[in-house]
């Protein structure tokens, strides 16, 4: 699953999109400020670099059952 991105908790620090390794997080303006999103959903390795690294805590990663050796 890709990443879910809570806008309700999400500043537009960019943090995510500067940090993605696979490139595949954008930034966009919404209304009066910037949102992230998942302009390349199949390239997402999964990494959780975005994750981990989002100062706010809005970006919640469900990782697939075979990445998670279940």
């Amino acid at each position: 699953m890709p990443p879910t991105f809570y806008m309700k908790k999400c500043t537009g620090c960019g943090l995510c999109d500067s940090i993605c390794p696979a490139d595949a997080i954008y930034m966009k303006e919404f209304e009066d400020t910037s949102v992230p999103y998942l302009k390349y959903p199949d390239e997402c390795w999964h990494c959780g670099s975005c994750r981990q690294d989002c100062p706010e805590g809005a970006i919640e990663i469900q990782f697939p059952p075979d990445m998670l050796c279940i």
